[in-house]
């Protein structure tokens, strides 16, 4: 048995800020979470120039602290100037081009030539509308650019997932339900999507049905509060319809703590979440 029941838990490290890569893998171990999250931009503003060396000392870190790399997450959160959607075709081909190389320090992190790996594509602010195009027009442009790195998600075994984000922070995919319809569009095993409960705040569903309908296709769950805080007594959200359906069909993708209120601190970020959800969990049928 899994020590945190039928799930694989991890956190995304950004919460740590400027903290020691070490420690805070330390930390999160010590907790009792099994995996690391990485945005890319916390090891470098531009991640895909980190040396051979530094990529070899981060997994090394990862696995000597007991902790599995997860993935990455904040893809074009990092060096200024990527937009992946922009009428700009130099900019837009530049910032794919970026994304295909953090296809290569995904893969570069996992340990001893294993395969997976996710790719979280959210970046909203890289991705929105710009130049004055329609959002079908900049989606359009997100599927081109998809496509086009596909050949090297294959070759990697590494599968990005298409997140949907809410109308406050972006205007391109909207809804897990596109996001669905564009995995379908690509066709490749290696591009799907996943849940994040903080960034469906506008669908109109219950989640657990948005999650049973698109369940094929959905390889990540992020947990994390409406407001954008920790799972926590009192929170507001219940997460328990989701993971029921997810334990239900023995997931065993990674259920990835992400957080956008840093302010409790780390520390006590990743304690009080982990108890919480335990106890969600064991709730579970």
């Amino acid at each position: 048995m899994r020590a945190n029941g039928p799930f694989r838990l991890s956190v995304c490290n950004e919460l740590y800020g400027e903290a020691d890569f070490a420690a805070a893998c330390r930390s999160i171990k010590s907790a009792g979470w099994d995996g690391i999250e990485i945005a890319p931009f916390t090891l470098l503003p531009d991640a895909t120039k980190l040396s051979a060396a530094r990529r070899r000392e981060i997994r090394d870190i990862v696995v000597s602290e007991g902790l599995e790399f997860v993935g990455l997450h904040w893809l074009t959160v990092g060096p200024p100037g990527l937009h992946v959607t922009t009428p700009d075709e130099k900019v837009r081909a530049h910032s794919w081009e970026y994304v295909r190389g953090l296809v290569d320090l995904c893969a570069d992190l996992r340990p001893g030539g294993g395969t997976g790996g996710v790719m979280v594509f959210g970046s909203p602010g890289q991705r929105k509308t710009a130049g004055g195009l329609t959002t079908a027009q900049a989606e359009q442009n997100y599927i081109d650019g998809l496509r086009s790195i596909v050949a090297d998600l294959e070759a990697a075994g590494v599968t990005l997932c298409v997140e949907a984000l809410p109308a406050a922070q972006c205007d391109v995919i909207l809804t897990l339900d596109r996001a669905a319809e564009i995995v379908e569009t690509i066709g490749s095993a290696n591009v799907q999507t996943m849940f994040d409960a903080h960034n469906a705040v506008d669908e109109v569903e219950p989640h657990a049905a948005l999650v049973a309908r698109h369940w094929r296709k959905i390889r990540h769950v992020h947990v994390n509060e409406l407001d954008g805080g920790y799972p926590r007594p009192g929170g507001g959200y219940d997460f328990k319809p989701v993971l029921q359906i997810a334990k239900d069909r023995a997931f065993d993708g990674w259920v990835s703590m992400e957080v956008f209120d840093f302010t409790p601190g780390a520390e006590k970020i990743v304690n009080e979440s982990i108890a919480y959800l335990r106890a969600e969990i064991d709730r579970l049928q």
